[in-house]
């Protein structure tokens, strides 16, 4: 599914990233860990090129996302992000979250559609009979849009237990609260791969349990995932591939048995027998 070739990062004279060679399949579950500052995060935002890479190529279903002529945008409703400290609009209700992205893109290609479609019934007033061009079908409305929209909402709060707070702003929910909600908002977008950025950092002690379930559930269904944690212990239950990154290189990735269980970089060794 992604590809990423030669990868590097650039901060002026701070190499975050140098040389990054990686690549996601369908299905993988990645999960990318190294000490404070390695560049896990920054590899993470340039996936999406949140970080315009420096150098290098992400290919993305045979597109290089990090060339600089192509619309990121595009190729962005098909990754979900979900960030550490959640990033949920505080002005708007928690359906609201979850409605914004998918309401506001489909009613821009509804826009765009029906701008077409006029373009093409003013420019057939010049063109002969047999010349003249066929409208774009519209099928919906932004009535339906809308509607469609709150109906998988709902479902995907009903899902994570929190359908009775549709209304309620984030303000008065729980972190743990808040990063589910935040992880289906990126559902809601039907995304091919989601990225992580260490999603339960911000979170008490007692609240990761149920954002991590609700991610093994995720990954219990095909959801391709790459996720920047500490959490060892998801890692090597969940991850099918455990990347380690310091000093802005990969320098080891292998699977959670290997990995945890014989590593061999003599800097993974190191820093394993500090966190385990």
């Amino acid at each position: 599914m992604i590809d990423v070739i030669n990868l590097e990062k650039h901060f002026g004279d701070n190499k975050v990233l140098n040389g990054i060679n990686v690549t996601i399949e369908k299905g993988d579950i990645m999960v990318v860990i190294g000490p404070s500052g390695s560049g896990k995060s920054t590899f993470l935002r340039c996936l999406n090129c949140m970080e315009d890479p420096t150098g290098g190529q992400i290919i993305f279903h045979g597109v290089d996302i990090a060339d600089m002529k192509v619309d990121i945008n595009v190729h962005r409703r098909n990754m979900g992000m979900v960030f550490q400290h959640f990033n949920l609009f505080n002005n708007k209700t928690v359906i609201e979250n979850i409605m914004l992205a998918p309401v506001h893109l489909q009613c821009k290609d509804l826009k765009k559609a029906k701008r077409h479609n006029r373009i093409i019934k003013f420019t057939n007033l010049f063109r002969g009979k047999d010349k003249k061009k066929a409208p774009v079908e519209i099928t919906t409305t932004k009535a339906e849009i809308v509607k469609n929209a709150r109906i998988k909402a709902e479902e995907l709060l009903q899902r994570i237990g929190l359908l009775d707070k549709a209304d309620v702003y984030p303000s008065t929910l729980s972190g743990g609260q808040k990063q589910r909600v935040a992880i289906v908002r990126s559902l809601a977008m039907n995304p091919e791969v989601i990225l992580f950025d260490e999603p339960t950092s911000a979170l008490d002690p007692e609240m990761v349990g149920e954002v991590l379930d609700l991610m093994k559930a995720l990954a219990n269904e095909g959801m391709t995932m790459i996720i920047v944690t500490h959490e060892m212990g998801f890692a090597r239950e969940v991850a099918n591939k455990v990347l380690f990154i310091d000093d802005g290189q990969i320098l080891e990735c292998a699977p959670p048995e290997e990995f945890f269980g014989n590593p061999k970089n003599p800097r993974l060794k190191e820093f394993l027998s500090k966190v385990l």
